[in-house]
């Protein structure tokens, strides 16, 4: 049997709603790894808020990789070293900064194991600092504060308005950056050209594999352009509509262990 990649987003996909890998999806995959294939966790997540399921799986043992901020940056797990990394313009601050200001929205980027907040922290930057189990600093003038390389933004807003917002985002910096969501209220704002698909695209050239032998599984919005990718594309049960129309394959919902079936199927 061919070698095969297994990539997975974290949260809706290898986490439950607790947040948490389930014994029999952690069992499923460690199996596959003793196989020999490669387990990639591919999340919109900065890293530090992807180390502990990296360190469940064990995949520095495996040789796995963690393709965090969306694919801005890629981490081989054994080694722990950036192979690839892409940063966002901070000249695009300012304007997102205002834009951000104008229709009340949260705005963080990353500084290490903090998350970096420019206005009063709304719930769903406590849902972004919660999930990373990352703390959350509120800075005085968030424009003079980051003066660092960044992967991405994050901008925050109640669904329905953040549908909007990216559409309108889209077609401001659409040119120069690459504008998303994730999650209904997260809108994702990444160097031009960065989604989990061309961040896989390095890991494919890097392990001399083919997409063909590449499945994978995701449930957010920022999953349809690895999804798309995939020789297999995987929607989760609980997917959003979009995303289980970009799969090949719709399997159970992440709290009915989806991943055991998928790769039952795929990978015996």
């Amino acid at each position: 049997m061919e070698k095969k990649l297994l990539v997975l987003d974290i949260d809706g996909t290898l986490t439950n709603s607790e947040k948490n890998i389930t014994p029999a999806t952690k069992k499923a995959i460690r199996d596959i790894m003793l196989q020999g294939h490669k387990v990639i966790l591919a999340s919109g997540r900065p890293t530090p808020g992807m180390r502990r399921y990296e360190q469940e799986l064990e995949l520095e043992k495996y040789g796995g990789y963690l393709l965090s901020f969306n694919g801005a940056r890629i981490i081989e797990s054994r080694t722990g070293e950036i192979v690839y990394q892409r940063l966002l313009s901070l000249t695009l601050l300012p304007g997102l900064y205002a834009f951000a200001k104008e229709n009340g929205c949260g705005l963080v980027t990353y500084l290490g194991d903090e998350v970096i907040s420019a206005f009063p922290i709304d719930k769903y930057v406590e849902i972004e600092a919660g999930i990373n189990r990352m703390p959350v600093r509120q800075v005085e003038n968030f424009l003079d504060f980051v003066d660092f390389s960044i992967n991405k933004c994050l901008m925050t807003a109640e669904s329905k308005k953040a549908e909007v917002l990216v559409e309108q985002m889209q077609k401001r910096w659409g040119g120069v950056a690459s504008i998303y969501r994730s999650e209904p209220y997260f809108i994702e704002i990444m160097p031009y050209n960065v989604n989990k698909a061309t961040g896989l695209m390095r890991i494919l050239e890097a392990l001399g594999m083919k997409r063909e032998n590449m499945i994978c599984c995701g449930d957010g919005f920022n999953d349809i352009s690895m999804i798309e990718f995939a020789g297999v594309g995987v929607a989760m049960g609980n997917a959003q509509p979009a995303v289980k129309e970009a799969a090949d394959y719709i399997t159970a919902a992440n709290d009915e262990d989806g991943l055991v079936e998928v790769i039952g199927k795929f990978f015996r």
